[in-house]
């Protein structure tokens, strides 16, 4: 397995997670800006935008993470180079 291969797939799948959790939450966070409070969907006494943003967007990565962690990352000996100088 070539080491760097791997680690730069990983990164570019934790950097991709991370840009798809930031959208996820900035859509969410920002659905009902300028209305007024009283007009808020609320939903289990949250309003809309904090629990699409916060609840089920914690939730969705989650499970994003754990799809990635199971699919894509595997176990790397990084100490591989030191036994082969030995």
């Amino acid at each position: 397995m070539n080491v760097k291969k791997q680690i730069n797939k990983e990164a570019l799948v934790t950097i991709a997670l991370y840009l798809i959790y930031f959208l996820w939450w900035y859509f969410w966070g920002y659905i009902d800006e300028g209305k007024d409070p009283s007009e808020y969907i609320y939903i289990f006494g949250l309003p809309r935008w904090f629990f699409y943003s916060c609840v089920v967007g914690l939730v969705f990565i989650n499970i994003l993470v754990w799809v990635a962690i199971k699919f894509f990352f595997k176990e790397i000996d990084l100490d591989e180079k030191e036994r082969d100088k030995c």
